[in-house]
């Protein structure tokens, strides 16, 4: 049992692959935004914005390792973990210029693009944070802090920078501004706030973790108040975040219940849902249906209330829209999905009688095949000619 545990022990052991010392002076000198790092960053937002704009996933894949961000982020979080207070303002301080930066940067790319685009999806992603950000946020941190401290470098930063994904919310922040649209702006703002705070207290953490040396001062006083500082900082940043985390796994599960509630009475009689809308921005959150066909009767209504109410869904988050029933105007594009929508579902429900039906026959086929079988074996026992006898 020993053997096993030390083997164990000796696979997750991270003091003979690590250099907290010089991965800590690394960091310091890497957080300072001056020189070529100016001009780097403008070109990895540039080169984001066009892949945003022209939703080319592998050119903002590109923009995202090229960029500088994660610097500074990282520095704060390891200032921190070590009672950093100069580490910490530094870090700050680029942290913001970057910030603001990328997003003039960003505003004056879109302000002076002549390409448009009706349906920019990869800038839209960039609106709405979720659960996995987060996840992703904070276990990049840590991915990114051991690569930092290992000794034997590889490309797990590249891999950080990709899954982190700081520069697009940017691009998306500046986009807002060029077009007006202050959805689009506090959205991108949140996402990429979300993603910097969970990334330095992933550093913050992992400092903590692995050891990395306090910053000592003589001045006992200072020391206080400095600790004081350092902890008010990270409960600013931990109940906001936990807050926020919160919310989106709300968010998140409202919008898959009414995902699953909309797929499961996509047809109720002679009616169909055409369209739903999931609003996730006002409270309480709520869900619109649009129906078309011949329209929700009391009962039928009363059965998805119900079931809603069954996965959590109050009857106040259920809206039906029903001025496309009867012969309400509805567009071509609406009619043609709604119409195709409506046989798909019906195309389904005939295969899967058909499997059925198959499935009957089948098993009819082999319950009946011996009694055949034998009765073919009796046949021809009676048919074999019988040996004649002589008087």
């Amino acid at each position: 049992m020993n053997k096993y545990s030390e083997y164990i022990r000796s696979i997750l052991s991270l003091s003979e692959h690590l250099d907290v010392t010089a991965a800590g002076a690394n960091i310091r000198k890497n957080i300072a935004f001056k020189g070529p790092n100016v001009y780097i960053l403008a070109c990895a937002i540039i080169i984001a914005s066009v892949g945003l704009n022209v939703n080319s996933i592998p050119v903002i894949i590109g923009a995202m390792l090229i960029s500088p961000l994660m610097s500074p982020i990282i520095g704060f979080g390891l200032g921190l973990g070590t009672n950093d207070d100069e580490l910490m303002k530094s870090s700050l301080k680029n942290f913001a210029v970057m910030v603001v930066i990328s997003i003039l940067a960003s505003t004056v790319y879109f302000f002076i693009t002549p390409l448009k685009l009706n349906e920019p999806t990869e800038l839209l992603a960039r609106t709405n944070p979720t659960i996995y950000d987060v996840l992703i946020a904070l276990f990049g941190g840590f991915a990114g802090t051991l690569e930092t401290t290992r000794k034997e470098k590889g490309t797990v930063m590249s891999g950080v920078a990709i899954a982190t994904a700081l520069m697009p919310p940017l691009c998306t922040a500046g986009y807002g501004i060029s077009v007006l649209n202050i959805h689009y702006f506090t959205g991108a703002l949140y996402l990429f706030t979300i993603n910097s705070i969970f990334i330095a207290l992933s550093v913050f953490i992992s400092a903590k973790y692995l050891g990395f040396e306090p910053v000592r001062y003589e001045d006992h006083e200072k020391k206080t108040r400095l600790k004081k500082r350092v902890w008010a900082i990270v409960a600013i940043l931990i109940i906001p975040s936990c807050w926020s985390a919160f919310n989106i796994i709300k968010e998140n599960n409202f919008t898959i219940h009414a995902d699953n509630l909309v797929s499961k009475y996509k047809t109720v009689g002679s009616s169909y849902i055409y369209d739903y809308k999931v609003h996730t921005d006002v409270r309480p959150y709520n869900i619109e249906v649009f129906i078309a066909g011949e329209g929700l009767d009391d009962v039928q209504k009363e059965m998805i209330y119900l079931d809603g109410e069954s996965i959590g869904l109050t009857r106040q988050q259920i809206y039906f829209r029903q001025d496309a029933a009867g012969n309400a105007k509805m567009s071509e594009a609406e009619i043609v999905r709604g119409i195709q929508e409506y046989y798909d579902a019906r195309i389904q429900e005939l295969n899967k009688t058909i499997n059925e039906l198959q499935t009957e026959l089948a098993r009819y086929k082999a319950e009946e095949a011996p009694t055949t079988a034998s009765d073919s074996s009796a046949v021809s026992q009676s048919s074999e000619p019988r040996p004649q006898t002589k008087d």
